[in-house]
């Protein structure tokens, strides 16, 4: 298995300390703070611990403070409500002392009920796409003068974008993007992990989408960025080592907040999950 992906299960697989009571590594990716993705996947992943034969089907959750990379983070479990078909659990992330992050999740008895959905955008085949990697290479290339808005790192996923705006054009008034991803290893058929690693990625791009028009303007290192919340919606079964569709889409910036919204589909066209995004945007002075 790809070491990196390897190494991302390990940071999934918590340790029980009491009943409700949980710690897991950090990481550092980079930046000196854990990433956000993390403590999402972290957290749902010890509220699945407490929950029988339910499936998670929401999250909301809120980033209070800056994650240590270089010191676990214990989650504590509250188990809120057990309902004859909903299930409700609150997660607070501790660490040195204090929450750094909490979040609420709603798991779901399996039912059949009315189906539909809208329709996936039309997008290249992933198959035919560059990676990440090259279409930033390709985006300074287009336009030599203007900050390239993103950076590649070495990751456990592979993205390969669909769309991204052209650097040659004007700043976006609505910035968007269209990107498949992918574990880079296959994986086992276990629907937690699975969840847990969908919360994990959903973090990737999403305030990046926010924030666009701004990194293609003064460039990434001189906007400073943090998310405030984040909430998902689990629609469907999804298996993370096929590919997903993200679709991003950014409405509105104000008062030093951006706002992203992502629908994330399979490659045949289902829609999975549903996520939400605010976060600060400031450029740094």
């Amino acid at each position: 298995m790809n070491p990196l992906l390897a190494d991302l299960l390990q940071v999934l697989r918590l340790e029980r300390l009491e009943l409700n009571l949980f710690r897991g590594e950090s990481r550092d990716p980079g930046h000196r703070r854990v990433f956000g993705g993390q403590v999402l996947g972290q957290a749902l992943a010890a509220a699945c611990a407490t929950v029988e034969n339910r499936g998670v089907h929401s999250l909301h959750a809120y980033f209070l403070r800056a994650g240590d990379p270089d010191h676990p983070i214990i989650y504590e479990v509250d188990r809120s409500r057990d309902g004859r078909s909903f299930t409700s659990r609150r997660v607070v992330a501790i660490q040195h002392g204090e929450q750094i992050f909490h979040m609420s999740a709603s798991f779901q008895v399996p039912e059949q009920g009315t189906d539909r959905q809208g329709r996936m955008p039309q997008v290249p085949d992933p198959d035919s796409l560059p990676d990440m990697a090259e279409a930033i290479e390709e985006m300074r290339r287009k336009s030599p003068d203007r900050p390239t808005p993103f950076i590649a790192r070495d990751l456990a996923f592979q993205f390969r974008p669909a769309y991204l705006p052209d650097p040659r054009d004007g700043l976006p008034s609505q910035p968007s993007m269209r990107i498949w991803f992918r574990t880079s290893d296959r994986l086992p058929d276990d629907e937690i992990l699975h969840r847990a690693l969908l919360a994990y990625a959903s973090d990737y791009y999403l305030l990046g989408t926010a924030v666009l028009d701004e990194r293609l303007n003064v460039g990434h290192q001189n906007v400073q960025i943090a998310s405030l919340d984040h909430a998902m919606w689990f629609h469907r079964p999804a298996r993370v080592d096929e590919w997903l569709l993200y679709v991003l889409d950014s409405p509105t910036s104000s008062s030093f907040r951006g706002f992203a919204l992502g629908s994330i589909f399979s490659r045949d066209g289902v829609l999975v999950a549903s996520t939400a995004q605010e976060g600060l945007v400031r450029r740094r002075t």
